[in-house]
């Protein structure tokens, strides 16, 4: 016997946007590996779920049905109300896309990990892969470039021979 509208409705709009359980997952792992953090940070376009400032770094975490994660065995277009319910997934992504753009221009770095990524078999390979990005990101931006100029310049202690 299916649901009825009724039950559908409360079932959907029992679902978080904050504090959701994979968020807490990503906050604990890069709490106790010494990141430093502050959440939905309302000054940022889309306010992000996880802004580490040092990092310039924001972090998204996504539902894969509400954020249409293509090739997920978590997605999957409810088989009621379907041009509904394109139309808001679609909208999502171009949302996010623009958000991500909008963060780009700014200067931070985005971050998506999907709620799949946090099932307990892929979980540990997401957290640690998560830590090595956000610390790559921090070398790469605060990394020296030497340029070395391409055409010889005179010495200072050799007299000019002309």
């Amino acid at each position: 016997m299916g649901k009825t509208t009724e039950q559908i409705h409360r079932n959907m709009a029992a679902v978080k946007s904050k504090n959701t359980r994979p968020e807490i997952i990503i906050r604990h792992y890069l709490w106790t590996h010494g990141f430093r953090y502050r959440l939905n940070v309302s000054r940022l376009p889309g306010h992000p779920d996880i802004v580490l400032k040092k990092y310039r770094t924001c972090i998204f975490v996504n539902g894969c049905f509400w954020h249409g994660h293509e090739g997920c065995d978590h997605f999957t277009i409810p088989k009621t109300n379907t041009a509904f319910w394109l139309a808001k997934i679609t909208a999502n992504k171009e949302r996010d896309k623009e958000e991500q753009r909008q963060l780009a221009k700014m200067g931070w770095h985005c971050i998506t990990v999907w709620e799949c990524e946090l099932k307990p078999k892929v979980r540990d390979k997401t957290l640690e892969s998560l830590a090595f990005t956000i610390n790559h990101i921090y070398l790469q931006d605060h990394s020296i470039h030497y340029r070395i100029p391409e055409n010889e310049f005179d010495i200072a202690a050799e007299p000019d021979k002309r």
